[in-house]
């Protein structure tokens, strides 16, 4: 094939050992077993524990173009924790995973990540560490025989879209003009200050007038 334009002539090097050079990847299947196998090995271990490690909080993702989803974070907060009553030493023994750093921005965070404490705390199986003394908070011998292994998830966070449903269109709807309403909105956030200092001036030149 000849070349088009203005390129470069081409030189190929073909007499190299390429062959000894190509990165093979026969062993993917080998490690595929190898993972499974470790996985299974490691649930075995942990059991009767959850699979997929301890409980996480429901957070939002950063930025305006994420925020509205929902997705599981680090850890609860201290905050959290002493909301639903759980110690911080405590929650790390019982499955519940503690992130110092994050900080509660808003109350509906709050109160969200706190009922998914009390209900996974309402659903704990807590096995006592002596079989021959168990101790307050410890669950049932009846509790205890009845208890599997969790392989899923630990209370898995689902998104729920609320659907509208459709209606008449009011007159003050129609007659609504949004570019208008932002434009005289952005007017008067900028003015704000000259507005207020007017008015102010005002005021105290009529107090002037008066005297």
């Amino acid at each position: 094939m000849a070349p088009s334009r203005n390129g470069m002539i081409l030189n190929p090097h073909f007499h190299k050992d390429w062959q000894k050079r190509v990165r093979t990847w026969f062993n993917q299947p080998a490690r595929k077993l190898r993972r499974r196998k470790a996985r299974q090995a490691k649930a075995r271990r942990i059991a009767p524990r959850p699979v997929a490690g301890p409980l996480r909080p429901q957070v939002r993702c950063p930025t305006i173009r994420y925020h509205t989803k929902v997705r599981a974070g680090r850890g609860f907060t201290l905050e959290e924790l002493k909301a639903a009553g759980i110690h911080k030493k405590t929650a790390r023994t019982i499955g519940i995973s503690v992130d110092p750093r994050r900080r509660n921005r808003s109350t509906e965070s709050l109160q969200a990540n706190v009922q998914r404490l009390k209900e996974y705390r309402s659903k704990l199986v807590l096995f006592p560490r002596k079989a021959s003394a168990p101790k307050k908070g410890d669950s049932t011998e009846e509790e205890l025989k009845m208890a599997t292994q969790l392989t899923g998830p630990v209370m898995p966070i689902k998104t729920v879209h609320k659907k509208e449903k459709a209606r008449v269109i009011s007159e003050d709807e129609k007659n609504f003009k949004a570019f208008a309403s932002l434009r005289m909105a952005r007017a008067n956030a900028r003015l704000f200050g000259i507005r207020a200092k007017r008015a102010k001036e005002a005021a105290e030149q009529d107090v002037d007038k008066k005297k």
